[in-house]
């Protein structure tokens, strides 16, 4: 995961940081002449993330951020990821662009991982959610989905149905470690989504993963989206469950439903929600919730070692879930 803009960092030159392949002076110094970026000046591993290893990196020409993907990224699914950050950049959307070295590459490799440069992102993620960052955020999603539109690549989104199945087949037999009864808890919600999961939306190139820490302000103002790692294609509507999920619940866990109003209102202006997707709200919502439920679930029972990141609790997409599961209709959303 990309960081946030808070200064500088200081010297000397290397500070160890990384989160999972540590990456010697020497390695990047060798890796950044195939660019046009300058001499290295500075650079330090972020500790935050839990998919790649990143660094921020400062050179006579600008800061940048170095992205090395690890294991849990597959190989073929880089074009994709790299070419729509590009595109949706050229399209006026503020993300980070991949910086090509000389021979024309983006995509490289460093220290045995695939790897690549991308521009820096100013701004700062945001820790206290207010009701105007969720609907500065409801603008940019549909702007984002609207410039996606003729993006020519294609993802399956692995982390969809069948892959929710996949999950709770690896984390059913030690679930109820974390609470008692939800492996049952959870294999019945796979049953019910499965019968009530639509099948034909409005669909497109979605971000999939946009929690507060993956987009950035300015002031008052949205500054851009980072860590497109997850993006596919999908429902449209079902991103913009996953952002009520991730932006629209306070800290006790109970639903605001003026962020989600506001949300939603910001997005409609942008890009219509069909009657088909309104009334869809409510699945995809509980769809978004057991996704996080499960890959956090699977990520705290099989931690990392040498990871500086603790693996985020799962149970409080338990009580999201069961909030949805109580939903009727969009209306407890905010929606008109």
């Amino acid at each position: 995961m990309t960081p946030n803009s808070r200064g500088t960092p200081p010297s000397p030159l290397r500070l160890p940081m990384a989160v999972y392949t540590d990456v010697s002076d020497d390695d990047l110094e060798a890796f950044l002449k195939a660019y046009d970026v300058g001499e290295l000046l500075s650079f330090k591993g972020i500790a935050e993330g839990v998919e790649n290893s990143n660094f921020l990196v400062i050179t006579e020409h600008g800061t940048y951020i170095l992205t090395l993907y690890e294991k849990r990224v597959k190989a073929e699914d880089l074009p994709f990821f790299i070419g729509l950050m590009e595109h949706l950049a050229t399209r006026g959307v503020a993300c980070p662009t991949p910086i090509r070295a000389r021979d024309g590459s983006a995509l490289r490799q460093l220290c045995g991982r695939p790897a690549a440069l991308t521009s820096f992102l100013n701004g700062v993620w945001q820790r206290r959610i207010l009701p105007q960052h969720c609907q500065a955020l409801g603008t940019a999603l549909a702007t984002m989905h609207k410039a996606g539109a003729d993006y020519r690549l294609t993802r399956v989104n692995a982390l969809s149905l069948a892959g929710w199945h996949g999950l709770y087949d690896a984390t059913r037999e030690r679930a109820n470690e974390v609470q008692r009864g939800l492996a049952d808890e959870l294999g019945a919600e796979l049953v019910a989504l499965d019968a009530a999961w639509p099948r034909d939306l409005p669909a497109g190139v979605i971000h999939a993963d946009l929690f507060p820490d993956n987009v950035f302000f300015k002031g008052d103002g949205l500054s851009g989206f980072i860590d497109f790692y997850f993006a596919c294609n999908d429902f449209f509507a079902y991103d913009l469950a996953i952002c009520l999920n991730a932006w629209c619940f306070e800290p006790d866990l109970s639903f605001n439903a003026t962020k989600g109003r506001l949300m939603i209102s910001a997005y409609r202006r942008e890009r219509a929600l069909s009657p088909a997707e309104r009334t869809a709200l409510p699945i995809l919502a509980r769809g978004a919730a057991l996704r996080f439920l499960l890959t956090r679930l699977y990520d705290w029972l099989n931690q990392v070692d040498g990871a500086l990141v603790r693996p985020k609790d799962p149970l409080e997409y338990v009580r999201k879930l069961r909030f949805h599961r109580s939903v009727r209709d969009a209306s407890a959303y905010g929606i008109d």
